[in-house]
């Protein structure tokens, strides 16, 4: 009983942490083909969106821009990146993010990302209200390589040239001069001399690029040898107990590796993994399931009857260091066949939506939900354009017209998955934006000794179970809303995640993204 009440003490204690740390961003990380980082969310007493730009190498400089969303007296605005390992070395100054010319609200820095892994970026807002302080968890990780810009290219290959010119006039003229007098007319046999050497220089210049480029072509390939990919993953359909179970295996080398890197799973909103079955091609199937850990590598999950076709599937984990990932996986199903029991209470899922949409794109698209209730996408006038924030607000209405209760669906007032038609995009968004609620975590209950895997995710099971026990209402005017950009242009769908009265409910609307120069005004 004593060490019950001691852990319910730490939680509390952490509890407070997170109060004087700002409000806590509900939100669980999935990206496919986005990388930055949005989040919205308080640091202290003042209300921010932060978003953050990725770099796409490591090391690389990433662009991070803060808005201050309410009437504030703002003195300075504070960005430092802190990495997950509690065995590094203290973290160096702050960078002061500088005010953008022309808006009071908006402030900008530049933030060097050193080693690839999981960062926190802590925001710190100093004004009228004291000092306010927010963290936003970031995966810094190398997704592509650099090219040289041929103009630069070329110029560098001049003054290459000149230099190696250079060079091998100075060897000559060294031969050639350097002993004489003042004055003195070299002779013949010198001249020669000279010659020879520059000859030599020449060779030996030549071995030293050959080798420099091999030495490049090295750290190149080795670069590109390490640029991130999730671990690869597989699902398949079996039966067990005459009900269809899809099993989704973690099947990477370097996952299943003893010394593997990665370090262990923590459960973000009380589950160790959020999958996704998307129907390819049509996009009219959608389930959002959370399967049970077979073992280290292997997840089970009863299978809604959903129609039978070829489906995308998606897998958010998080591990102990704070590193958010998406794994994907393909896997065809047969026609449903049986009575569904689902693997966990928080499962849902929808099917042949058509019809059900009114209006399609247009302004104030609506969606009838199946308790009778409509949800409403407020998309506005103007057309979304890629990397603009995108107007993604919700507003839930029961059968007469009213604002409906929203109840916290996973600790939070809803779930937004979106993806391109094609399947180069994926994301999982929530009103705090994009970051992971269990990343965060990670970076307010680590501690300096935090060297030992599974102590921290221990810390953070415990704090997750208060968290949920003293949940409450979310939305009581039934509104709810995600910060986003849209990374690239194409047409998306958009499924939007609510709970009232202890059901959970889903919304099916489209988009069209379109370029800067492609925007237009919406009829």
């Amino acid at each position: 009983m004593g060490q019950l009440g001691g852990a319910r003490e730490a939680v509390k204690r952490t509890l407070g942490r997170l109060l004087t740390l700002g409000a806590v961003a509900f939100a669980a990380s999935a990206h496919v083909g986005s990388p930055d980082t949005y989040f919205e969310g308080a640091a202290g007493d003042y209300p921010i969106r932060v978003i953050i730009r990725s770099p796409g190498v490591v090391p690389g400089l990433a662009q991070i821009t803060v808005r201050v969303l309410a009437p504030r007296l703002v003195r300075r605005v504070l960005a430092l990146p802190v990495y997950w390992d509690p065995r590094t070395a203290a973290p160096p100054p702050p960078d002061v993010a500088e005010r953008v010319p022309g808006d009071s609200t908006l402030y900008s820095a530049a933030l060097w990302l050193m080693r690839g892994g999981s960062y926190s970026v802590q925001v710190t807002i100093e004004g009228d209200r004291g000092t306010g302080v927010a963290l936003v968890p970031v995966q810094a990780v190398a997704t592509r390589r650099l090219d040289l810009p041929t103009p630069l290219a070329a110029l560098l290959a001049g003054l290459g040239v000149l230099l190696l010119a250079g060079a091998v006039t100075v060897v000559g003229a060294a031969v050639r001069e350097s002993v004489l007098d003042p004055g003195a007319i070299p002779d013949r046999r010198r001249t020669w001399y000279a010659r020879a050497a520059m000859a030599a220089s020449v060779v030996l210049f030549a071995l030293l690029l050959v080798g420099a480029r091999a030495w490049w072509r090295a750290v190149d390939a080795a670069y590109r040898t390490g640029l991130y990919r999730p671990p690869h993953a597989s699902a398949a359909v079996r039966s067990v107990s005459d009900a269809a179970t899809l099993r989704f295996a973690i099947d990477d080398s370097l996952w299943t590796n003893p010394n593997r890197r990665w370090s262990p799973l923590i459960p973000d909103h009380g589950h160790l993994m959020h999958l996704f079955l998307i129907r390819d091609s049509s996009l009219d199937a959608f389930a959002h399931l959370h399967p049970l850990p077979r073992d280290s590598t292997t997840f089970e999950t009863h299978l809604p009857p959903l129609p039978a076709g070829r489906y995308r599937v998606y897998a958010d984990i998080v591990h102990e260091s704070g590193f958010a990932q998406t794994l994907t996986a393909g896997v065809d199903l047969g026609p449903p066949g049986g009575a569904w029991h689902a693997s966990d209470p928080d499962d849902a899922f929808i099917a042949d939506e058509s019809g059900k949409r009114d209006g399609g794109r247009a302004k104030g698209t609506t969606f009838a939900l199946a308790d009778g209730s409509t949800m409403t996408w407020d998309s506005g006038d103007q057309a979304i354009v890629v990397d603009r924030e995108a107007p993604l607000h919700f507003q839930v209405q029961t059968r007469g017209g009213e604002p409906a209760v929203l109840e916290p669906y996973m600790r939070m007032a809803g779930h937004l998955m979106l993806t391109r038609f094609d399947g180069a995009v994926f994301v999982h968004l929530h009103p705090a934006g994009t970051i992971s609620l269990a990343s965060q975590e990670t970076f307010l209950l680590r501690q300096p000794g935090d060297t030992t895997r599974g102590a921290l995710g221990t810390r953070l099971t415990q704090y997750e179970r208060a968290a949920t026990t003293h949940a409450g209402m979310v939305s009581l005017d039934g509104s709810v809303s995600f910060p986003y950009a849209f990374p690239q242009p194409g047409r998306y769908r958009l499924w939007v995640q609510v709970k009232r009265a202890g059901r959970i409910l889903t919304g099916v609307f489209d988009a069209e993204v379109v370029t800067a120069a492609g925007a237009r005004t919406v009829p």
